[in-house]
């Protein structure tokens, strides 16, 4: 029996037709192991983690070894001259060890709150992305009564995200007997056990009154730094 040309005209064309298939699932087969290698969520996530904005009068050793350009002589030093009652004093001391670029550097993860009413304006430079305008418009609006005041007329001139940013290195003090819970732990180290001793002693007629009353609590320095954060009305 004889095969026509037509016959083996589609043999061959079925047979070619197999073979680019193969090659084609093969090639397909090993770009979507590729993408899968190259695309691990895990390994991504793992990669971007933020560590916690830090306070220098708060931070535990470890936590400043983890700092640019931080060893374990200079976390222990850093811990020994603890409080720093302003940004200033914790500058002076790392400058001896560190150029700017990497005091900026730590500065963009670690640092003493500055009170914004009291704060000379050209120590708000020391605040990474801070120059001479930016440290105009936290003097021009002085006195601040609240966050607030400094979230609403910041907010004039740079973004939301950046204003939250700003944030992490400034405070209002707060009223000894009318700030609110929220103030009241808003204080860095403050927590539900020492808002009780704040309210506990209300009205204060002195901030010798304060030092004694909550000094039964806490020891010098820690009254020291806490003291930062809050006033008296006159």
């Amino acid at each position: 029996m004889k095969i026509n040309r037509i016959t083996y005209t589609n043999i061959f064309a079925l047979i070619l037709a197999f073979f680019l298939f193969s090659c084609g699932s093969g090639a397909n087969e090993n770009l979507n192991e590729e993408q899968t290698e190259a695309s691990d969520p895990n390994e991504e996530n793992q990669s971007t983690e933020l560590l916690p904005f830090l306070n220098f009068n708060l931070a535990g050793e470890d936590e400043l070894m983890r700092l640019p350009g931080m060893n374990q002589e200079l976390a222990s030093t850093v811990i020994e001259e603890r409080p720093y009652l302003d940004m200033k004093a914790l500058h002076s001391l790392l400058s001896e060890y560190m150029d700017d670029e990497m005091l900026n550097a730590i500065y963009a993860e670690a640092f003493v709150p500055m009170d914004l009413n009291t704060t000379p304006k050209d120590d708000f430079k020391l605040i990474p992305g801070v120059g001479d305008r930016m440290a105009h418009e936290f003097d021009e609006y002085r006195p601040y009564t609240g966050i607030e005041q400094f979230r609403r007329e910041i907010g004039k001139y740079v973004e939301e995200t950046e204003v939250a940013r700003y944030e992490q290195y400034v405070f209002v003090p707060v009223e000894l007997n009318s700030g609110s819970k929220e103030e009241i732990l808003s204080i860095p180290g403050v927590g539900e056990r020492m808002l009780h001793e704040f309210e506990e002693y209300r009205p204060y007629t002195s901030m010798e009154q304060f030092r004694k009353e909550i000094g039964k609590y806490v020891d010098d320095d820690e009254l020291a730094r806490l003291e930062r954060y809050v006033y008296l009305k006159k």
